[in-house]
């Protein structure tokens, strides 16, 4: 029962309703106590005494707009009626809000004023030396101790706000260090690419080019010039991928275009150079109505998609669609398409889920659709290696663009890959 309330205190001061106390609490309170003092001293009958008492007590419900209007409405108050929280309520407000010298210096005087001569003034006694040291220390006493803790408080927001401010610059010096730190890694593995890869892709392109010459077999001399055509392809886009790591900003250096990219115009022969079985079905002119990020991924999906093919299906048909998405399509809302792998359990590509389509179908896009059989049982599979990260990354490309992206098993023990993507408004 205890834990129940509190949980239940602590939902009520977190609301709506708890807002609002703590912030009539400020304006409320010291009203409350003014108006207190000055019942206590005055009592309740009513006379000029209570009445400037009392309005003294009211004022200060407009403190923190008008610090020293309020200040200066107390002081009657304080002269005929004795009361001392509603002036010293002011008094601190103003050094809180005002904090000027002249100002505070004047108010405090004021104040002092108010408090030392009595009310009426013809009962001040000059010759009473030790009463009137007495009140003068007491009325001092009373000015200087609001107009302390104001310019404490004052004082203490002005350092949390500086806390503040240096938190959020190092928190921008740690975000700069940070893009410092990843640009010097990116520029490492822009050399740990260029220096390896490119050697090596280098050699093979050298050693192509010696079986074309030397050989006089048609086929090999076909097969050379392919594997030369391709070495020449992967060092373009390598050039381009170290320039892209090197570049401050990898969208804007790819916007800049580096090296020339791959769209909807090179899939035919990307397919020709897969060795594969595919049966290629083109509904869309490159470059028609959509952009060259859209055709690039576009590209990149069935290259993928192709590689995997070569890696888990060697030998199954394949058939490759490009095609507009009819606008008159429903829009499709995400499912599920099962609990089991997608992709990477019998591909190995690190799908995650069952394949899942990821957003809704745009009005007018591309369709990519890359379907293959079940596996030729007497081909042998190619021991290449997988980073399993194939399918993740072509899903986010396709949200990165607004796009969608579904890859699941077929029930004839096939695959099949299909995304779909933005593509202008036909």
């Amino acid at each position: 029962m205890v834990d129940r309330g509190e949980a239940k205190g602590r939902a009520l001061a977190r609301g709506a309703l708890g807002r609002r106390l703590r912030a009539l609490a400020p304006v409320v309170i010291p009203v409350l106590l003014a108006i207190a003092d000055a019942m206590l001293v005055n009592g309740l009958e009513l006379d000029l005494e209570v009445g400037v008492s009392m309005l003294a007590a009211a004022a200060l419900v407009l403190r923190r707009r008008f610090p020293l209007l309020v200040f200066l409405f107390t002081l009657p108050g304080l002269y005929i009626g004795y009361i001392w929280f509603a002036p010293m309520i002011g008094l601190y407000t103003l050094a809180v809000r005002r904090p000027g010298r002249a100002r505070l210096g004047l108010c405090a005087v004021l104040l002092i004023t108010a408090h030392f001569f009595p009310y009426p003034l013809s009962d001040f006694v000059l010759t009473d030396y030790r009463e009137n040291t007495q009140v003068l220390i007491d009325a001092s006493v009373t000015s200087a101790a609001p107009i302390a803790l104001g310019l404490l408080v004052r004082t203490r927001q002005e350092l949390a706000s500086r806390v503040e401010d240096l938190t959020r610059s190092r928190r921008r010096e740690h975000r700069l260090l940070a893009d410092r730190v990843k640009t010097t890694e990116r520029a490492r593995l822009a050399r740990e690419m260029h220096d390896v890869v490119a050697h090596q892709v280098s050699l093979i392109s050298l050693q192509a080019g010696a079986v074309q010459v030397s050989t006089e077999d048609a086929a090999a001399r076909a097969g050379a010039t392919s594997i030369r055509e391709l070495s020449v392809r992967t060092l373009e886009e390598l050039r381009h991928m170290v320039g892209v790591l090197r570049a401050d900003g990898g969208e804007a250096a790819e916007a800049d275009g580096l090296a020339p990219q791959p769209d909807l115009e090179e899939l035919p022969r990307l397919i020709e150079m897969s060795a594969l079985d595919v049966t290629y079905e083109g509904g869309v002119v490159a470059g028609a109505s959509g952009t060259k990020t859209v055709e690039r991924a576009a590209f990149r999906t069935v290259q993928e998609a192709l590689t995997n093919i070569r890696k888990h299906a060697p030998g199954a048909r394949v058939r490759v669609r490009v095609d507009p998405v009819d606008p008159g399509d429903a829009v499709d809302a995400v499912r599920g398409r099962g609990s089991g792998r997608a992709g990477s359990s019998a591909r190995g590509e690190g799908a995650g889920g069952a394949g899942r389509a990821e957003g809704c179908r745009a009005a007018h896009g591309l369709r990519v659709e890359i379907r293959n059989g079940p596996p030729d049982a007497t081909a042998t599979v190619p021991a290449l290696p997988g980073g399993g990260h194939g399918l993740v990354g072509l899903r986010e490309r396709a949200q990165s663009l607004g796009g969608t992206l579904e890859a699941r098993h077929t029930s004839d023990g096939g695959f099949v890959v299909r995304a779909e993507f933005p593509y202008g408004a036909g």
